[in-house]
């Protein structure tokens, strides 16, 4: 089946951790925060890099030979980092000459989120379908100076009475959402499906469950809503804008702000409201709701069709 064009909006939580982060910077926390407001924000580049690694864990050989992850860090056997021209002969078996042709073919991701492909002699680019807008917090966000002990110390100095000392900043908990897009004139031509479109979706849920590491706190995906277009330049746009945090940002700047998804709920009412104003353009409408995660004033997704699916 053709793919649609269509809107995404995605919301997830993160738990005593700095989602967006080099781990190695201690300073990110803050530089992320928006000075006006105290929101802050993860960059379309931390989300496309949880649906690649989780595409790639599952499909290591590529599945049928069409779901390689082409953007990705791969080293050779002597440990050199392989650039553009060697990730596609080496990892993906495609020469220079055939990279335009079968690089969208070969690389889910390619497909998905398009690609910059420049060599002596062969450079294009191929623009994605796929694409996700920055995801911003629903309320103020505090930070918080945390520090630790490493059991092993840096320097191999038996003077020394204890581990390495680090420190870094860290968001106690904040809910993010996410809005992103699907153009089906640029599906066409890097030739994404609708079960790649199922993958992007499958990634971003589970993908956010799938990158652990101590500095990315634990993530959850909360709510995923897809909206399927039948014209297919039509776009309401700014998903992310029409749905609302409870408790508000009161609630955010006081000590005992929420600190967990039990406390808090998404108010989809406006949401619901405008697709209806514009059902008459809609497919499809589905979504994805966290069991532990509570949504108000979801009737008029419920009209449209949108009963929430399966667990992922």
């Amino acid at each position: 089946m053709a793919v649609r064009s269509g809107e995404l909006l995605f919301v997830k939580s993160v738990k005593d951790g700095i989602p967006n982060r080099d781990p190695l910077n201690d300073s990110d926390a803050r530089r992320l925060f928006d000075e006006e407001d105290g929101r802050i924000s993860l960059s379309d580049v931390s989300i496309k890099r949880d649906v690649r690694d989780y595409v790639l864990a599952r499909y290591p050989d590529g599945g049928d030979g069409t779901r390689h992850i082409y953007v990705r860090e791969a080293r050779s056997a002597d440990g050199k980092l392989l650039g553009r021209k060697a990730l596609a002969e080496q990892v993906l078996g495609i020469s220079p000459g055939e990279a335009r042709a079968e690089l969208p073919r070969k690389a889910f991701d390619v497909r998905a989120f398009g690609v910059v492909y420049s060599v002596r002699d062969v450079s294009f680019h191929l623009t994605g379908p796929v694409q996700f807008a920055w995801a911003h917090s629903l309320h103020p966000v505090e930070s918080r100076y945390v520090q630790g002990t490493v059991v092993m110390a840096s320097e191999d100095d038996r003077g020394k009475e204890q581990g390495t000392i680090w420190t870094t900043y860290i968001v106690p908990f904040a809910v993010f959402a996410m809005h992103g897009i699907i153009n089906a004139t640029l599906a066409k031509e890097t030739g994404l499906s609708s079960e790649d479109v199922d993958l992007v979706l499958e990634g971003l849920w589970k993908g956010t469950r799938f990158r652990q590491a101590r500095g990315r706190g634990i993530q959850e995906p909360l709510f995923l809503l897809h909206v399927e277009y039948q014209d297919p330049f039509f776009r309401i746009g700014d998903l992310d804008r029409l749905v609302r945090l409870e408790p508000g940002r009161e609630a955010w700047l006081q000590p005992s702000r929420p600190t967990s998804v039990a406390e808090v709920s998404l108010d989809v009412q406006v949401l619901g409201q405008r697709l209806l104003e514009f059902q008459d353009r809609i497919a499809r409408v589905r979504y994805w709701l966290n069991p532990a995660f509570q949504l108000q004033g979801d009737a008029a997704l419920r009209e449209l069709g949108g009963e929430p699916q399966p667990a992922m």
